[in-house]
């Protein structure tokens, strides 16, 4: 009898003897699945997080290849239910598909596609980064001075938040909600699990311009990994929308048209660049072009009273391989602190990022992709004797 999970969703058929035979083949991969929890929960100890999540899929199918969440259990020995305190700080949470967070920088690049999809802007548009951007009794700040303005490339591949609001502001309100409901990012994945429904997002209760603002940059809007995943399929997979899923498909999903082609690409390949000279450089994976984007939010209150100053939640987005997307890649770490030097390092780059390059490294080979290496020419041979 299923109690949990994608069993517990196929329950009635799975028992029902008239179905007696039928095939019900999931798009787990078991090799893949099992390198990716071995690289997730060695990454997790080296990171001292509290937890962690990744999810990977198929950017045109929505198949989920693998999906992680840390802390597990052993099924045969299932604990307890919490009857009181945090959910998430049971094994039993599914923090892929249950949790839901606010996930920083990682979606900045919604923002950067919507608006160029919008003819507002191109990947050169120079945007006013002058800071602090005020609104009302807020301010926005960036993490580095970055001069007065920027490309729209370079807001992606530095991260400005000021930069992104202010591409925001041009969106709009109306139009922003549109876009994020269109990706599925308003409403609970309906991917195949009983627990899916409870990973609702959470949406700000007015959904002002300053709302706009800060959902351009990752904060007011908090969504699960899963809907991280499908969103950069989408982002990655030539601009179709992609429902993720536990069954295997056919062929591609061929959904509803969000983004032109060329969009897509403009977009992956500001996101390859983040990996080559921005915040992501230790993503980079010989021979499989990661493209990515990272993103550290402060981690928010259990009780609902403002962020904690020293605990985030840190998420590196990637794309693989950048000149012919296929899978996308998301890693998440609860509360993460990267401890090597003399002080401690809680950004993506720093924590989220490493671990989701050897996760791609240990598991393209096993997904049968073939690393790109460049054919050198021979030079400076010389013929001596026959």
């Amino acid at each position: 009898i299923g109690v949990a999970g994608v069993e517990k969703f196929f329950d009635e058929f799975l028992r029902d003897p008239a179905n007696e035979g039928a095939p019900l083949e999931l798009s787990i991969d078991l090799t893949v699945q099992a390198a990716a929890e071995h690289v997730l929960s060695g990454g997790m100890a080296i990171m001292n997080a509290k937890g962690a999540a990744s999810v990977l899929m198929d950017i045109h199918t929505g198949e989920i290849i693998a999906m992680v969440s840390l802390p597990d259990f052993d099924p045969n020995n299932r604990p307890a239910v919490l009857t009181q305190g945090d959910q998430a700080d049971s094994p039993l949470f599914n923090r892929a598909v249950q949790g839901v967070y606010e996930l920083g920088s990682v979606f900045k690049i919604f923002a950067t596609a919507q608006a160029m999809e919008l003819g507002l802007i191109n990947p050169n548009t120079l945007i006013n980064i002058e800071g602090p951007l005020e609104w009302g009794r807020h301010r926005i700040r960036d993490f580095h001075d970055y001069g007065d303005e920027l490309s729209t490339t370079d807001i992606i591949v530095k991260s400005s938040n000021i930069g992104t609001a202010r591409i925001a502001m041009q969106i709009g309100v109306p139009r922003q909600k549109s876009f994020l409901a269109e990706l599925g990012f308003l409403n609970p994945t309906p991917v195949e699990m009983i627990e899916a429904p409870s990973g609702a997002p959470i949406l700000p209760r007015n959904w002002s311009e300053i709302s706009t603002m800060t959902i351009s940059y990752g904060h007011g809007l908090s969504t699960s990994p899963l809907h991280l995943a499908a969103g950069y399929a989408t982002i990655a997979n030539g601009g179709t929308h992609i429902d993720p899923t536990l069954i295997r498909q056919d062929g591609p999903q061929n959904g509803a048209r969000i983004l032109r082609p060329e969009i897509s690409r403009r977009s992956v390949s500001m996101l390859r660049q983040v990996v080559t000279r921005g915040t992501a450089s230790f993503a980079e994976v010989a021979g499989y072009e990661v493209a990515g984007k990272t993103g550290t939010a402060d981690k928010p209150r259990t009780a609902g009273a403002g962020y904690y100053e020293e605990k985030v939640i840190a998420t590196f987005a990637s794309v693989f391989p950048a000149s012919d997307p296929k899978y996308v890649l998301i890693v998440t770490l609860d509360e993460p602190s990267e401890n090597s030097g003399d002080e401690p390092r809680r950004t993506a780059g720093w924590t989220a990022v490493p671990i989701a390059a050897e996760m791609i490294r240990r598991i393209a080979p096993l997904l049968g992709m073939r690393p790109q290496v460049d054919t050198l020419e021979p030079t400076g041979v010389t013929l001596t004797s026959n």
